[in-house]
């Protein structure tokens, strides 16, 4: 018997005995006086069981029909296992013409015994950070290696950025590992694409971010650290960079990825990608789909973007400083480009240039402002990563020092002659010379 139930029994005898009217009954109880009669009627022909809701126990009238629920039940542990439970309903909607609830699919999995793909933890407190008013003002950054295909290859990652205003992706690129050049291609398509941000919030990872505690002689003397080559492009582009201390800090990133490795690893199945190329070309799809669903409306739609430098090119490139050799060559890893005779058969060699390697693999040197060589990208795949432009000194190893003697002094050697300039004192020399 419900709570809204218990009170019956009570009234209804109360009617009887004629100590309250049906109407005062009746109102105690929220119905009609009609209702309140009948269940006078029904106490009087079976007692208290009658006073009972009449549905109780038998099946609802908008229940799904068997053949839905199993045809659902078969897909739930077979095509769309691993699905969540508003992904599937979604999924369901959109290819096999089922418009079934959240809620639905949730009663049908409970029922199969099947656990949620993640389970809810109690709710902490902690404050929200607003979001940024208008697109473009901050972009959020990060990287994520997850095992995206599953068992069907090794694990990659993907690089992403989204805008804070608007939760759109700005863009993904799949890489083997998080590294500079994934950045950087993730920076030409979003700056091509929309525009240059103003600034950028990510992690402390050492590619935007110096971690060591080196200081340079230069450094020392110029009162600052040199940036690394990823803050060396934010910094040319104009863009901001906003390094988060934890990654609770960032947790509107971090949800996205927890978005992405639960729906795009179930997409990833479902169109049978094995590898890290087919994951790149479903990207695109993937992006198109995601922004549909899930961008929210700015407070400000009054951009924030900047427009994107002719140069852009030139700014996405690792910039390394190099002495030009005795046959004018300037040497890369192991790679080497041949600066050709100057004005009047003039020669760099000894000179200081500075060695630009673009992001296609291509090479440019300059000297002062201006282009001595230019060397095209070598054939195959390129990766551009950061190398220093000179060995860290190594501090020298002193020797240790004698033991000192026992009378306290370092020990004499031989006793100069008697004609010996120190035998003679500067108060000898006008001495001798008066005697002659």
């Amino acid at each position: 018997m419900s709570a809204k139930e218990v009170q019956r029994p009570g009234l209804v005898r109360a009617a009887q005995s004629g100590k309250i009217t049906n109407l005062e009954g009746a109102a105690a109880l929220g119905i009609s006086v009609r209702q309140f009669r009948r269940l006078r009627r029904r106490f009087e022909a079976a007692g208290v069981p009658a006073l009972l809701h009449q549905g109780r126990g038998r099946p609802s009238g908008r229940r799904l029909p068997e053949t839905i629920r199993a045809r659902v039940a078969k897909l739930l542990v077979g095509r769309y296992a691993g699905f969540n439970d508003c992904h599937l309903a979604e999924i369901l909607r959109e290819q096999e013409g089922l418009a079934l609830s959240r809620a639905s699919v949730q009663r049908i999995r409970t029922e199969l015994g099947l656990e949620p793909k993640r389970k809810r933890r109690a709710p902490r407190h902690r404050r929200r950070r607003e979001r940024e008013a208008r697109p473009g003002a901050l972009v959020l950054v990060d990287a994520s290696e997850h095992r995206w295909c599953e068992d069907r290859c090794d694990s990659f990652a993907l690089l992403g950025a989204i805008d804070d205003a608007t939760g759109t992706i700005l863009g993904l690129v799949a890489r083997p590992h998080e590294d500079l050049h994934g950045y950087a291609s993730l920076l030409r398509h979003m700056i091509r694409t929309h525009g240059v941000p103003a600034s950028l919030y990510g992690d402390r990872t050492n590619i935007f971010v110096r971690n060591d505690t080196h200081w340079t002689l230069e450094e020392e003397l110029a009162g600052e650290r040199s940036p690394t080559q990823g803050g060396r492009i934010l910094r040319e582009l104009g863009i901001g960079y906003i390094a988060a201390r934890s990654p609770q800090a960032k947790g509107r990133i971090e949800r996205f990825w927890g978005t992405l490795q639960d729906r795009f690893v179930s997409l990833l199945r479902l169109h049978k990608a094995v590898s890290l190329e087919d994951a790149s070309h479903y990207l695109p799809a993937f992006i198109t789909e995601f922004n549909r669903r899930f961008t929210v409306a700015p407070r400000d739609p009054a951009p924030a973007w900047r427009t994107a430098p002719r140069d852009l090119e030139r700014h996405l490139t690792c910039e390394h400083t190099r002495i030009v050799a005795k046959d004018n060559t300037v040497t890369l890893g192991n790679r080497w480009i041949q600066i050709p005779r100057g004005p009047h058969g003039r020669s760099y060699a000894q000179r200081r240039v500075e060695l630009l390697e673009h992001l296609d693999g291509s090479l440019l040197v300059r000297y002062r402002g201006a282009v001595l060589a230019r060397q095209e990208a070598p054939g195959g795949s390129f990766t551009l990563r950061a190398q220093r432009s000179r060995p860290r000194p190594t501090p020298p190893t002193l020797s240790p020092l004698p033991e000192p003697s026992k009378n306290n002094h370092p020990p004499c050697g031989t006793r100069p002659g008697s004609k010996h300039p120190w035998r003679n004192s500067y108060l000898s020399i006008p001495l001798a010379r008066a005697k002659d």
